[in-house]
């Protein structure tokens, strides 16, 4: 989630609605600036116990951030705590309980996107073994109740935390027990950004299959693939879901506003503090009766703010975020944007897998929504067969996009290699859920604290 640290006093005042699809237009780019941004959290833990550390602790999430200054990164404080940190590589930053996450720079080919996931994973091995700390890349934390989590000092994350009750029945397990690898990606024009958007919303639960690794709650299996993909079917309905509206004829960036005006408002952020607003209309804002704030009207960081707490299943800012997958381990990091630029980023690939889904009817995306993460590549697909079966047509898309690219590395290896992880997950047919289940109820004799063994970073 976005980290803000100063309020932005001099930006434009929000005028009209007119000014909302600004960010959306400015972020069109001609192809050769198309850029590719990969964000993955991951599960910190004291490697004695197994427990998440707090923040203040010693040898705690603070001091996790501290030291990774060593190579370079610059501290970003809120309220006088540490809370994330800058540097060239993007930004470091905390989820609700401490999940860290590397947001990364804007790069142009998977070769440096892995490589810049590389340098960060080194980096923090090398903290983590000084404090004692580990890092595990999963979708869930599989053995952690809310009550075992700590709370990090955002104040974004408080106002959060005491609104997501009160519209869903599993938001705080959203925020305190999930973790995810997003890609961000760009678009050279609207109908550009509305072909992307349609095929990744489309093939966003095929996405969810691939990477589903959270088959387990408080210790036990907990009867899915992607239990992190159902805690978003009822986290809050009003900011969540596969947003039919984007397949409907007419659709762009006026659309889209028109749905972030409806999605309730969290925060407003003011002389370096959030002021709660939850549940407040953005409307209401731009009319200056915003009850948090009576008598203002927004800026556009307020909107630029308001664009980051809407959470579907691809979301739309100056760039089109994939929210799909389940965290994991380092070579799915590397594979998630090596799919989406397969398919997005070259045009005969982009037509393709949108003649792939472009017969697809509103109840059958729903539908496959709804089963994969259950069901994960078992699960039905649109127009007969498996997704499993869906993935082997899809990657077969990607790798012909990336060998279009023709981004080579100093060895002469283009990108079609990153796929790999996810061609072998296609081809044994089951989730990467499916062998950690096979692992706990075989080689693990139902002790799920083997996971820390084996799957750590």
């Amino acid at each position: 989630m976005s980290t803000r640290t100063a309020s932005d006093s001099n930006d434009p005042i929000v005028e009209n609605r007119d000014q909302l699809a600004a960010p959306m237009i400015e972020g069109e780019k001609p192809k050769d600036r198309w850029r590719i941004g990969t964000e993955h959290e991951k599960f910190v833990y004291r490697t004695a116990d197994n427990r998440a550390p707090s923040y203040d602790e010693p040898g705690g999430i603070h001091d996790l951030l501290m030291a990774l200054t060593r190579f370079g990164w610059e501290p970003v404080i809120e309220g006088g705590k540490v809370i994330a940190l800058a540097g060239s590589d993007g930004t470091v930053s905390l989820e609700p309980a401490g999940q860290l996450e590397l947001s990364g720079a804007p790069v142009e080919n998977l070769h440096q996107t892995c490589a810049e996931t590389g340098r960060h994973l080194k980096q923090v091995k090398e903290v983590g073994a000084e404090l004692g700390l580990g890092f595990l890349g999963l979708g869930m934390w599989p053995d952690k109740t809310r009550a075992e989590l700590p709370i990090m000092p955002k104040g974004r994350y408080k106002i959060m935390l005491d609104h997501m009750p009160r519209v869903g029945s599993m938001g705080l397990d959203m925020m305190l027990r999930t973790c995810t690898i997003q890609t961000n990606l760009d678009y050279a024009s609207e109908a550009d950004m509305v072909q992307k958007f349609r095929v990744s919303l489309a093939l966003q639960p095929l996405a969810t299959a691939l990477f589903a690794s959270s088959p387990f709650t408080e210790g036990r299996p907990n009867g899915y693939m992607s239990y992190r993909s159902h805690i978003w079917t009822d986290t809050d309905p009003a900011r969540t879901g596969m947003l039919p509206f984007v397949f409907e004829q007419g659709f762009g960036y006026e659309r889209y506003v028109d749905y972030m005006l409806d999605v309730p408002m969290y925060f407003v952020f003011r002389d370096g503090q959030y002021i709660d607003a939850a549940g407040q209309s953005f409307r209401d804002f731009l009319k200056g009766e915003l009850p948090a704030l009576p008598g203002e009207k927004p800026r556009l960081s307020d909107w630029n703010d308001h664009l980051s707490t809407a959470f579907p299943e691809v979301r739309l800012k100056s760039f089109l975020e994939m929210r799909g997958a389940d965290g994991g381990p380092w070579n799915r990091i590397c594979a998630l944007p090596a799919l989406w630029v397969g398919l997005l980023y070259d045009q005969g690939a982009l037509d393709a897998a949108w003649d792939l889904v472009k017969g697809w009817s509103i109840e059958e995306q729903q539908s496959l929504r709804d089963a994969v993460p259950s069901e994960g590549l078992d699960a039905p697909a649109p127009g007969g067969g498996t997704v499993g079966e869906l993935a082997h047509q899809v990657l077969d898309i990607a790798a012909a996009g990336l060998a279009a690219r023709g981004e080579v590395n100093s060895m002469g290896d283009n990108e079609v290699g990153f796929l790999e992880p996810l061609r072998r997950i296609a081809k044994s047919g089951k989730s990467p859920a499916h062998d950690l289940l096979d692992c706990y109820e075989g080689p693990w004799g139902g002790d799920l604290s083997k996971i820390y063994d084996e799957l750590s970073f």
